[in-house]
């Protein structure tokens, strides 16, 4: 019997491994995590009583092969959660789908709120011209950026960075305000110093055209699903105890299946000859193993991938070992309550603010983003109408000053920031405290990046080695690309195809994901 070694059981490997073994392959599979959880950056942490969503994952996306395995491993409910219930909200139901008041494991349909929070006052995110931006920037500022995006239209700048990126689509004044100071606070590089790629990637067809264009879409009477842009969904799927559960139900569904997975294997070598991986080598409490392979399905950082493999061209270890990658620490916070006034029209239990998201772009303030659990679901909070539970995210590198800070300066620091920015009074309001350091979440585009294209080449002549995922192809992909990489390598492993193209072009084109219907 063959054997699959898959590296990693974040969405990308749990999807490969499901895949399989849901198909017959009649072959053996084993996926090797060095954690002691399944789902990566989108895992769920339990803490008493309380869930962590880290990163903050809307499920939502425009290829039907994943919205269908979605359903399939976890069905959309069929009757109202406990908010909905308590505040009569109406949401779509699936006719004969679970209750999620009496069964776990269900996806639910939650409203997607996510807003800027800027100079202690909200804007709309993406960024639209109405009433309240006009309002909260005042007439001067207004008039400044239309004329800077009226240029911006006219005057194109050359696209050889993520500053000029963002000016296109928006003007420098709108930039300066709203990305300029976020985007280097999460990458701790200026945007001109940033590849393009990384815009058209993740920010694709969002500009202040396809905004306007996606208003009037909404004005219509039967209003065209299929061409919203990503950032500009209104509603999104979420299972019922954060994003983690999914991948725990479909981990079950690959050990039932006869898949293994391995907790605490530690991948530190991946043995070559000629043009095959043959083996990988793995450490598990201090000891050292190696398993024989007929394929490889790797999501590992591309760094530590290359690292680990024999006989590597010199340039191939430069380009590889020069990757960067954004690390972040999470503070998850338990509160009675915080100042900021839910002046929107959705109802929320006790009237919270309604947002998933809230990115803070306030210069002088670390805090990237705080998310409010309870709005991703009422089940993540023990005691969702007595207490907010939110989390902070800090973006920073691994073993830096922040990384290395203890959970009680972290939680020092991020209510100093809260109390400076009016969200809480107190350091004394917090009821309970949780930190969470997240390493490699994001593959970042500057450095060596610009010479991907050369580890890209040699990993993809290994005709048995599959590279997926986020890290497995140093790439900033959403949950449902990563599941594509994984579609995509599962047809050809059952197909004999050894040619890579199809995987590596997931997320590289403008209209996938953003613009079509799968």
């Amino acid at each position: 019997m063959k054997k699959v070694i898959i590296i990693g059981a974040g969405p990308a490997g749990i999807t490969a491994a499901y895949e399989l073994l849901k198909q017959k392959c009649g072959m053996e599979v084993i996926v090797l995590e060095e954690s002691q959880a399944v789902g990566g950056i989108s895992r769920t942490v339990r803490y008493h009583g309380n869930r962590m969503d880290i990163g903050g994952h809307r499920f939502f996306s425009k290829s039907r092969p994943v919205n269908d395995w979605w359903e399939e491993v976890m069905p959309k409910q069929g009757k109202p959660t406990r908010d909905d219930i308590i505040l009569g909200r109406k949401m779509p139901l699936k006719e004969g789908g679970p209750d999620p008041e009496q069964e776990d494991r269900v996806m639910l349909r939650r409203n997607r709120v996510s807003r800027i929070y800027y100079g202690r006052k909200f804007f709309d995110y993406p960024i639209k011209m109405n009433g309240a931006t006009i309002r909260n920037m005042g007439f001067s500022t207004t008039m400044k950026a239309g004329f800077s995006y009226l240029k911006s239209v006219f005057v194109k700048k050359e696209e050889n960075c993520l500053e000029n990126f963002y000016i296109n689509r928006f003007g420098r004044k709108l930039y300066s305000m709203f990305f300029e100071g976020y985007t280097e606070k999460l990458w701790g590089r200026h945007p001109r110093e940033i590849s393009a790629d990384w815009g058209a990637q993740r920010v694709k067809g969002l500009s202040i055209i396809a905004i306007l264009k996606d208003n009037f879409n909404k004005m219509l009477p039967n209003p065209d699903t299929t061409k919203v842009e990503t950032s500009l969904i209104e509603e999104f799927d979420y299972p019922k105890l954060g994003p983690g559960q999914l991948w725990e139900c479909a981990a079950s569904d690959v050990e039932k299946w006869g898949g293994q997975i391995r907790f605490g294997c530690r991948v530190t070598g991946v043995v070559t000859k000629g043009n095959r991986v043959v083996e990988v080598r793995y450490e598990k409490d201090g000891q050292t193993f190696t398993q024989e392979a007929d394929y490889v399905i790797s999501s590992m950082p591309v760094k530590d991938l290359v690292a680990g493999m024999n006989d590597v061209p010199k340039n191939v270890q430069e380009v590889a070992a020069g990757l960067p990658y954004r690390d972040f620490v999470t503070i998850g916070l338990l509160l009675p309550k915080i100042n900021l006034k839910n002046e929107t029209a959705m109802k929320t239990l006790s009237n919270i603010v309604p947002d998933c998201w809230i990115y803070v772009q306030d210069a002088g303030v670390k805090l990237g983003r705080i998310q409010v659990f309870n709005n991703w679901s009422p089940y993540m909070v023990e005691k969702p109408e007595d207490t907010i539970w939110i989390g902070l995210e800090y973006f920073c590198r691994e073993g830096d000053a922040f990384w290395n800070m203890s959970e009680e300066e972290w939680v020092d620091f991020g209510c100093k920031e809260l109390i400076e920015m009016g969200v809480i009074n107190s350091r004394d309001e917090v009821m309970d405290f949780h930190r969470e350091n997240v390493k490699k979440a994001y593959p970042a585009y500057f450095d060596t990046y610009d010479r991907i294209g050369e580890a890209v080449e040699y990993l993809s002549g290994f005709e048995n080695l599959f590279c997926v995922g986020r890290n497995g192809q140093h790439r900033y992909n959403n949950m449902d690309h990563s599941m594509v990489t994984s579609f995509e390598t599962v047809h050809n492993i059952l197909n004999g195809v050894t040619d890579k193209t199809n995987i590596w072009n997931v997320n590289t084109e403008k209209e996938y994901h953003e613009e079509t219907s799968n």
